[in-house]
């Protein structure tokens, strides 16, 4: 299993994300090269207007852009196209070397991968060694076991148009610990991140608390904490 796990977008060690991915040299990417295609899911700020949404993709954080700076070849996968219908999804995902899930409400996230079938996808294609997996703030968060915590962080009543209204607690297990994004950074949501980690503490609950710049990477059994 290969994993990247990060606080805020591509954090301090986007070097060891393109070693993990085994892609080849920016001079030499062929868009048929599966190792270096990514398929970008934002679905995390499916609750924010367009107004709110697009100005950020395009002028905050440009998901495209960056992963085109580093040789890799980028496209948005909406999951909520694959809403009901997991054997496309699988099928679409089976043409990518790495998923990258951004941020937002790790409860909406984790809606849209439980709808799509992409909790089930991508676990089968990570044990098959077929893909990597990378996120930042709520695409590291739902990594975990659980999401028991997180409602200090997001809203996990945000239930966006065309969204099953049941909450998921349950995180993809990717980890055995939970993880708790922007510990101790200059982030906005900080001072919630600092909230979540008591209570983790309070419950003796397992947890990995990572500061903006920090990545936890694993390639198989060997995980370490990158900054």
């Amino acid at each position: 299993m290969r994993l990247y796990l990060s606080s805020e977008r591509l954090g301090a060690r986007a070097g060891a994300l393109l070693d993990l991915l085994g892609a080849p040299a920016a001079d030499s990417v062929s868009v048929n090269d599966n190792r270096a295609r990514v398929a970008i899911i934002a679905n995390g700020y499916d609750n924010c207007t367009p107004l709110g949404r697009d100005p950020y993709l395009a002028e905050l954080y440009d998901p495209i852009a960056e992963f085109h700076r580093l040789g890799l070849v980028p496209e948005e996968l909406d999951l909520r196209a694959y809403f009901g219908d997991p054997q496309s999804l699988r099928q679409r995902l089976a043409a990518f070397g790495l998923v990258w899930v951004m941020g937002g409400n790790s409860f909406i996230l984790r809606r849209a991968m439980r709808q799509s079938g992409f909790d089930g996808v991508i676990r089968d294609l990570l044990a098959a060694d077929a893909i990597a997996y990378g996120g930042y703030a709520a695409g590291a968060v739902v990594a975990g076991p659980s999401l028991r915590g997180l409602e200090l962080m997001d809203d996990p009543w945000e239930v966006p148009p065309g969204y099953d209204e049941p909450l998921i607690w349950t995180g993809l297990g990717l980890t055995a610990f939970a993880i708790v994004p922007h510990f101790r950074s200059r982030h906005p949501e900080a001072a919630s991140a600092e909230k979540v980690v008591s209570y983790m503490r309070a419950r003796r609950t397992r947890f990995r608390a990572i500061s903006d710049g920090e990545v936890i990477v694993r390639i198989g059994k060997l995980e370490r904490l990158a900054s």
